[in-house]
């Protein structure tokens, strides 16, 4: 890829499975400070500051397979207040922090209701 090409990127957003929105979009507000923007009962779009989550309905058929197991990453300056932000709400235990991996990031992370992981992670 050529750094043209690399420049007109403007950001990433997921799109994460989801069984149920409105159980979902609450449980983002409550255990991660996701605002919902807009949602519905097949989709969703989900704000925090200048970063978006999707959601998007999927029946768990095998011609709509829900699964699971989506993996996102979401890197900050700071990890400390958000850390002890998502430690106050429950969504983590302070066990869970883990400092100086071997790739070079503090991060913590954690599973939705749906088994999509989401890490939160700074750069060392």
């Amino acid at each position: 890829m050529n750094s043209k090409a690399d420049s007109s990127i403007l950001g990433i957003e997921p799109v994460l499975p989801s069984q149920d929105i409105e159980r979902d979009v609450k449980w983002y507000q409550e255990y991660t400070g996701f605002e919902p923007i807009f949602y519905d009962n097949m989709y969703a779009v989900l704000r925090r500051g200048e970063f978006s989550i999707h959601l998007q309905w999927h029946a768990d058929t095998e011609d709509d397979p829900l699964l699971g197991g989506s993996v996102i990453r979401i890197f900050v300056k700071d990890i400390q207040p958000i850390f002890q932000e998502f430690v106050n709400r429950d969504t983590i235990k302070k066990e869970k922090l883990r400092m100086n991996t071997p790739w070079n990031t503090h991060e913590f992370g954690f599973y939705d209701l749906n088994k999509n992981a989401v890490f939160i992670a700074q750069d060392v």
